[in-house]
């Protein structure tokens, strides 16, 4: 892989990693490994939240629960303050009135952080969060859900 180039530019400083990131590495997804390899090649601005931390330690078996929260302990953990809830939920309530796709709470929050950190969200469902104009690395093949 060579090296990454997200889309927007509003002067991006380092990367949000979602669920699907963590939960492929530690499955040995090929994809998955590749992406985190050349994440941490390339900077140490990695970022994770609590969302990603619950819904990543929701399943698995012992080495794969290890492997999580290795990986998740390599990660700085951030916070979203109450201003970054608020757009996450200005920008959901804005796409359930237009009739877009109804984004989940969860996508939705991610997104915000990312916006407030000026971050790239790196996820396999690059879809999920198209609609948030932010930018957005996608890898992998999103059939894998």
């Amino acid at each position: 892989m060579g090296p990454i180039n997200a889309r927007g530019g509003r002067g991006l400083s380092g990367y949000v990693l979602d669920t699907t990131v963590i939960i492929d590495h530690a499955q040995g997804i090929p994809s998955g490994l590749e992406i985190v390899r050349t994440l941490f090649e390339e900077t140490s601005e990695l970022y994770t939240c609590d969302i990603v931390t619950c819904e990543s330690l929701s399943r698995g078996d012992g080495d794969e629960l290890a492997s999580v929260a290795a990986l998740l302990g390599a990660l700085e953990f951030v916070a979203l303050s109450p201003d970054g809830a608020a757009w996450a939920g200005d920008r959901r309530r804005e796409m359930i009135e237009s009739g877009q796709r109804k984004p989940s709470t969860t996508d939705a929050l991610i997104a915000a952080l990312a916006h407030s950190l000026g971050a790239t969200v790196v996820t396999r469902n690059a879809r999920d969060f198209a609609a948030f104009d932010i930018p957005v690395l996608g890898y992998g093949d999103p059939a894998l859900d």
